[in-house]
Parts: C-alpha cells; structure tokens; sequence
C-alpha cells in the first residue's frame, strides 16, 4: 500500500498539499515484536501501515486487553496525544515485521496553520478515528461473542491467519476456551 493511497482514503488532498504533507513522512522498518506505543507516555508521531499487522492493548488487572488490530492501510495514532497532547493508555505491539510510514505530530498540527486543505485532512481523519471507535464500542457492548467473531471473519479473514488466537480471544473479551467452542459452532 502506498502513502498516497492511504493519504487519499482518509481525504483527498490538492497535489500541492500532498506534496507538503509527503515532505514530512518517512518509511521506516520494525521487526516483529517491537513496541512502537507504550501506554503512559506521550507518543510523537503518527503511523500508517505499509506492510504488516499490530495490536494496540491495555493491562487490566495483569492481564493484556487487546481492542484493536491495525493491518496494511490503517493508521496507529493515540488520540490522547495527538489531541491533548497527554499519555496515551495503549500500547501498540507489532505482530509480524512492519514497514510504516512516520509522521511527526508536531510537522502535521504546523501545516495544518499553513495549509486549509491539510487542516481540513486532519479534521476528517480525527472524525474517521472516532468513528471506527464508536464502532468498537457498539459492537462490544451490544454484539454477542459470536456475532463479533463472525464480523471478524466478515471483515478481516486474513487476521485469522496472522495473529495468534490469544490475541483474537482477548479482542473478543472471551477466553480461548469459548473462542474454540464458537470456531467450532461456525465449522
């Protein structure tokens, strides 16, 4: 997946903002494993993925609370920090080895004062950001385990694939043991 491509999808941009915005993102490379956010610290960047999947996660109780995995074209951003600039409560692991694009939060509010277009960009990103969050909170207080895992499978079929059933149990909110017995229901 490209920058553009994943520029464009959040909001079309005139050729000279997006050549403005480009000018302030650079790919970079992660293996697997690597905590890119770690909960309780302000992040200074935003990310889109190229290549590769993550979680973000929160510790309850000693326990990891996965709620979200990002794949090609997402983008991983604690909405803490880059609206109030305070600790985010996620961390943000990669799964596989990633290759990312990195923007500087700092560069992207700088253009925003410079450029209409790029403001109006960051505004239907933010907007797009709380929508896939409301998203997840409806589904997790109003959908049964089943019908989120046969979402998952709707969705995102290829995660089933790439992350480790711990994983998908835990974004679930159930225990590996229930999330054999829905697999087994679906078979």
């Amino acid at each position: 997946m490209t920058i553009s491509s994943i520029i464009d999808n959040i909001y079309p941009l005139p050729e000279q903002s997006k050549v403005l915005l480009l000018e302030n993102i650079s790919e970079i490379t992660y293996p697997k494993g690597t905590l890119l956010f770690e909960s309780n610290k302000v992040e200074q960047n935003i990310y889109f993925i190229k290549k590769g999947i993550v979680r973000a996660f929160t510790d309850t109780y000693n326990q990891e609370i996965t709620f979200w995995f990002g794949k090609e074209g997402d983008t991983i951003v604690s909405m803490k920090s880059y609206i109030a600039n305070q600790k985010g409560y996620e961390s943000i692991e990669l799964l596989e080895d990633c290759t990312l694009f990195e923007l500087k939060t700092e560069h992207l509010k700088e253009l925003f004062y410079s450029d209409i277009s790029l403001a109006n960009w960051g505004r239907k990103f933010a907007e797009l950001e709380l929508l896939k969050t409301e998203e997840r909170l409806i589904s997790s207080q109003f959908k049964t385990a089943l019908e989120r895992y046969e979402a998952l499978l709707n969705d995102t079929p290829d995660l089933l694939l790439r992350v480790q059933l711990k994983h998908i149990a835990s974004y679930l909110g159930i225990t590996q043991v229930s999330l054999s017995r829905i697999r087994r229901q679906i078979r």
